[in-house]
């Protein structure tokens, strides 16, 4: 048997006798596997690390020898052994030039070194050395490492380089996909490591024509965009045609088909990346959703025996159901998803329940009307006795979704019903919820009162601090509540009851005892004798309550003095310093010699001001810490009001202050006491909604498509097709872009064709719109190009532009694909406002007639400016040409001075309507001026046409001719 030390005879052949074994880590391994006992163990490998220890102090070993010996360390260490040494051995051997003894040493540093180890920065070099190798394997262990160890200087120091391997048109497919995951991984750990800047490429990625890349891709894409929304919205359109062009078309590799359904993975991830932004507004890119999620429909029709494949196919299902519900828009589809959603929930299979219920929670969460749901009631209410806790969970969360005021009564009673044998792990959960819907949907305050304190009562320990504090601020702020209130918490604290009911029972009884005071049962001494019955066993913060209301009793009840002024003595001995101290202060006001401080300290408390409900927070706290943010929450619809929820702010507002602070003011805010006039409704109004944070990013990258990033040579094209329909609007080596325009009225078609000038195709061939008048300039994308357009060869695109009303910044576009490096174009584009003009004709006694009908400023602008381009020849023609160009038409012999132009036109919007202008241009050739007079019917109009004449006058507008 081989020591594990000895240096011959260390190689042994495998059955073909070629590839060397090492003998002596084998013959390690079956020693201890021999071991009978704990103690044979511990001997053999004590003995074979002072072996190795002794081998790396003697130094000189060969890559073959350390790498055995940190094979034998790495196998010590995985059996839970401690490793002190070799540490370095193992640093070491990832600079070896052979694979064998690079891949143990990366493997012995993950698992020997973490995050903070001192000899991690020995080994920033050495696998930045690896990740720039040209040798993918090298690559690829150099990439375990960084997502393994992943310390946040590593990955400061080395995040640059996992980025180029993953844009790098040299990398190979499984090394883009491992570079992909391992940012995301960094990105988990260390947001900031990803840099703003890197967006557009990563977005780029997704088009990758290998199903692994974009699959990782997308993974990594998911993680920035929740955080990121407005740098990745281009992963939008993005997302939509790669689902489209998988499902519909069929483009999926053979590989990646799993039980006959077309890569499920990337299907679900595409669906759920849709759902973290609003519907869209683009027609094609909403026809692309919706071919899709149909045929996701239609081939679920039918049930596949496989169950491999009927669970993939469940899986893309379930995810465009719940992409169906936050759409809103395709109301064939949401009948659809209606009806099967039903049979989900009933199905046998504990999976599909569960993800049925869900669905349709989520579909509560968005739908305007509930009538769909409510007809499963029966069976929704059945979910809360499944076998599976997890069905159990999601049915709750449905009920509570569902609630409205036709059923709370009854959804409310079922669910005090079933606390009663509920599992402890959602009990605290289901008292939030139900407090939550009696508070919100009680329509009678008796109804109210008995439900809180039966919960409670049922609860008992699962009543959180919120729930009864709540009870409390409620009853406070209503005053038809406080008899009713009053009396029955009074029955309850002569009973047998929890100690939450105590403390419900001193505050009120404390406030509104003298209200019951003259009531059979609830005489001054009856309630002093409930509540010190209840004295001794409670815990401290209780005491100090029962305190508190005791010092109150003083001041309403006089006659039972002598008993109030007993516990106060009592308890100014305790031990306990907080009761001692409030029993002396309480006793030292009780026996003042005049009532004046006492009755100015047991003043009434003043009614709570409206807040969140701290019970809405606490229960949604569980959702905020998931990795996969939910673009709803759990609730009604006016729960999920705002389409930009995201996030759930942690809330921590309810009832926590001290019982003794009855004087003080609650600042301007409270409301005068009794300003409630529906029943419960006014303290119920702050669980309208919550407090949400949509921004949740530190900083915002700069939007490339902006005109703050136009590319250089954007402007003779844009100048040239201001006054033409069509032409070239930039030309490079590479790519020729060509725009032809058509405008009817207030609508206006933009077509563009993308020429592939060059003879290596264009990959991931993406545009993006930036329109920064959208309010006023409506864009509509009617068609998308090729991702990928090959060598010579042209693709096209189509948008609408509506002019809903004057606008004066004309939209920009960006163009960007790859070819070999990412390349990127941002454009202006030549949509103007006089591009929805008409131009007008009138005799010159209606022109004038109409000028002075309009009259002066406001409706009236005027400038004077020079011909900035003095190379530019100034003549009578130029002058009618540019105004021609911008869609005026002109008036001969209106002005005395020929010199002069006249001009007239109609301005087309949709919500502003028609708009008359009228011109008077007077030029002035000797000293190339003009003095430029515009009027129009609507005072908007005037300074946006006259600045748009200066320009294209001032520049002279190159190649005109």
């Amino acid at each position: 048997m081989a020591s594990g030390g000895g240096g011959g005879g260390l190689f042994s052949r495998n059955n073909s006798g070629n590839v060397p074994t090492m003998r002596g880590l084998v013959s390690f391994i079956a020693d201890l596997r021999n071991a009978r006992a704990r103690e044979l163990e511990e001997k053999r490998i004590n003995k074979e690390l002072a072996n190795i220890r002794q081998k790396f102090r003697d130094g000189n070993l060969s890559g073959y020898h350390r790498k055995k010996y940190v094979c034998k360390l790495l196998y010590i260490y995985i059996l839970g052994w401690n490793v002190d040494f070799g540490h370095l051995e193992a640093v070491n051997l990832i600079s070896a030039t052979k694979y064998s003894e690079k891949q143990i040493g990366y493997l012995a540093v993950t698992l020997f070194l973490h995050e903070q180890h001192e000899l991690l920065h020995l080994v920033v070099n050495s696998i930045r050395k690896d990740l720039l190798d040209h040798n993918e394997l090298n690559n690829c262990l150099a990439l375990h490492a960084i997502a393994t160890v992943g310390s946040k200087e590593m990955g400061e120091a080395l995040s640059a380089d996992v980025h180029r391997l993953l844009i790098s048109p040299a990398s190979k497919a499984f090394v883009k996909k491992k570079a992909a995951l391992t940012l995301l991984r960094l990105y988990r750990k260390y947001p900031g490591i990803v840099q703003m800047e890197w967006a557009e490429r990563i977005i780029a990625l997704m088009d990758d024509p290998d199903m692994g890349v974009a699959l990782s891709v997308t993974s990594l894409v998911m993680a920035l965009v929740q955080d990121n929304q407005e740098q990745y919205k281009g992963s939008y359109t993005k997302a939509a045609n790669r689902l489209k062009r998988i499902v519909v078309d069929g483009e999926c590799a053979e590989g990646y088909f799993y039980y006959k359904v077309p890569c499920p993975w990337i299907q679900v991830k595409l669906l759920r990346l849709l759902q973290y932004y609003p519907p869209p507004e683009d027609s094609h890119v909403r026809k692309l959703i919706r071919e899709a999620l149909q045929r996701i429909m239609d081939s679920a029709m039918e049930i596949p025996k496989n169950v491999q494949q009927n669970n993939a196919q469940n899986a893309v299902l379930f995810e465009a159901i719940n992409l169906v519900i936050h759409l809103d828009t395709e109301q064939d589809l949401m009948v659809q998803i209606s009806q099967r959603l039903g049979k989900f929930i009933a199905s046998r299979e504990t999976n599909v329940r569960y993800l049925g219920l869900e669905a349709m929670t989520h579909l509560a969460a968005r739908s305007e009307t509930l009538d769909p749901i409510k007809k499963h009631q029966s069976i929704i209410i059945g979910s809360l006795r499944d076998r599976d806790i997890s069905v159990r969970r999601q049915g709750l969360d449905l009920l509570y979704s569902m609630c409205d005021s036709s059923n709370a009564q009854g959804i409310v009673n079922e669910l005090l019903r079933y606390l009663q044998s509920a599992d402890y792990a959602i009990r605290e959960e289901m008292v939030l919820k139900i407090a939550i819907l009696t508070e919100k949907y009680a329509t009678d305050v008796q109804w109210y009162v008995n439900i809180s304190l039966r919960l409670i009562a049922m609860a008992g320990d699962h009543v959180s601090d919120e729930v009864w504090q709540r009870v409390i601020q409620i009853v406070t702020n209503n005053e038809e509540l406080q008899v009713y209130a009053a009396q029955n918490i009074l029955e309850y604290v002569k009973t047998d009851c929890h100690e939450t009911l105590v403390k419900i029972g001193a505050y009120l009884l404390g406030e509104f005892g003298h209200l019951i005071a003259d009531n059979e049962g609830c005489s001054p001494i009856e309630q002093y004798l409930a509540l010190n019955a209840k004295l001794r066993s409670c815990s401290t913060s209780t005491r100090a309550i029962i305190l508190s209301s005791y010092v109150k009793f003083v001041n309403l009840f006089p006659e039972i003095k002598p008993q109030l002024l007993q516990a106060f003595n009592m308890f100014s001995h305790s031990l306990d310093s907080e009761l001692q101290q409030r029993a002396c202060e309480y006793l030292a006001l009780a026996t003042m010699p005049t009532d004046d401080l006492l009755r100015t300290v047991c003043d009434e408390m003043p009614p709570f001001p409206e807040r969140t409900s701290a019970l809405l927070s606490r229960l949604h706290q569980k959702h905020a810490t998931t990795s996969d943010k939910r673009t709803w929450v759990v609730g009604g619809k006016d729960a999920n009001a705002d389409p930009k929820e995201v996030s759930l702010a942690r809330q921590t507002t309810g009832l926590k202050r001290s019982f003794t602070n009855a004087g003080t003011t609650r600042g301007d805010s409270a409301p005068a006491n009794g300003s409630t006039t529906n029943g419960i409704d006014s303290a119920t109004n702050d669980l309208a909604g919550l407090d949400l944070s949509a921004d949740t990013s530190s900083s915002k990258a700069p939007n490339l498509a902006s005109a703050a990033h136009l590319s250089p040579d954007w402007e003779p094209g844009y100048n040239r097709l201001l006054l033409r329909p069509e032409g070239v609007l930039y030309e490079d080596a590479q790519i020729q872009i060509g725009l032809r325009t058509e405008y009817r009225g207030h609508l206006g078609c933009v077509i563009f064709y993308f020429t592939n000038k060059s003879s290596f195709p264009m990959n991931a061939f993406t545009t993006t719109l930036d329109n920064p008048s959208s309010a006023s300039l409506k864009s509509d994308i009617k068609g998308l190009p090729e991702t990928i357009i090959p060598p010579e060869a042209q693709t096209q695109q189509t948008i609408m532009f509506e002019a809903k009303n004057v606008f004066s910044v004309p939209p920009t576009f960006r163009i960007s694909y790859l070819a070999g490096a990412l390349q990127a174009l941002t454009l202006q584009l030549p949509v103007v406002l006089h591009k929805y003009m008409d131009a007008a004709e009138l005799s010159a006694d209606d022109f004038f007639k109409r000028w002075k009908q309009i009259g002066g400023a406001p409706r009236e602008a005027q400038r004077i400016f020079g011909l900035v381009n003095e190379r530019r020849s100034m003549d009578v023609e130029f002058v009618r040409t540019v105004v021609k160009g911008c869609k005026w038409g002109i008036l001969d012999n209106v002005d005395p001075n020929a010199k002069n132009v006249v001009a007239a036109t109609v301005l087309h919007t949709s919500e502003g309507g028609k708009f008359g202008c009228l011109l008077r241009l007077e030029p002035n050739f000797e000293t190339k001026m003009f003095r430029i007079t515009v009027r129009a019917t609507d005072e908007a109009v005037p300074p946006v046409l006259v600045k748009m004449m200066q320009e294209r006058l001032e520049q002279g507008i190159e190649g005109l001719a």
